[in-house]
């Protein structure tokens, strides 16, 4: 069985939860990445962002991302364990309409899930049918 630890981007880096969207930003354009998760001091998972939540609930609505905290941002956070199965993640992932999802051990985070990641496959070479992927672009990518 192919599991989220099998197909997720390790070394996913947190931004603090106390750090501000322009920081955030500024993080997202240097790692050339669309959604950071927001940690606490603790180091466990707060949230994520995404460029989209800057720019449509930050900037569009007139406010400053230098004054805005990235817990701010945070909203209900959607993650998947390690161990869950491939299925599981995409059956999230459709549920919620959402494009990364965060993987957790525990209460840590270990990784992040992107659709790119889910397309590719894993190191054993296991992807997605080509039904699947379609399945899972409709859902996420359908008129909200």
């Amino acid at each position: 069985m192919t599991t989220a630890r099998d197909i997720m981007h390790t070394g996913a880096q947190c931004i603090r939860a106390d750090q501000t969207l322009a920081e955030a930003a500024m993080m997202m354009r240097d790692m050339n990445v669309g959604a950071l998760p927001i940690c606490g001091d603790d180091q466990k998972l707060k949230g994520i962002i995404t460029d989209r939540d800057i720019v449509i609930r930050c900037i569009a609505e007139g406010k400053n991302p230098a004054d805005m905290m990235a817990m701010d941002m945070a909203g209900h956070l959607h993650c998947v364990r390690a161990e869950d199965s491939m299925d599981t993640v995409l059956k999230k992932m459709e549920q919620h309409q959402i494009r990364r999802i965060p993987v957790i051990d525990g209460d840590r985070l270990v990784g992040m899930i992107s659709e790119a990641d889910l397309a590719m496959g894993h190191r054993n070479g296991q992807r997605l049918t080509d039904q699947q992927i379609i399945e899972f672009m409709d859902s996420v990518y359908m008129m909200r």
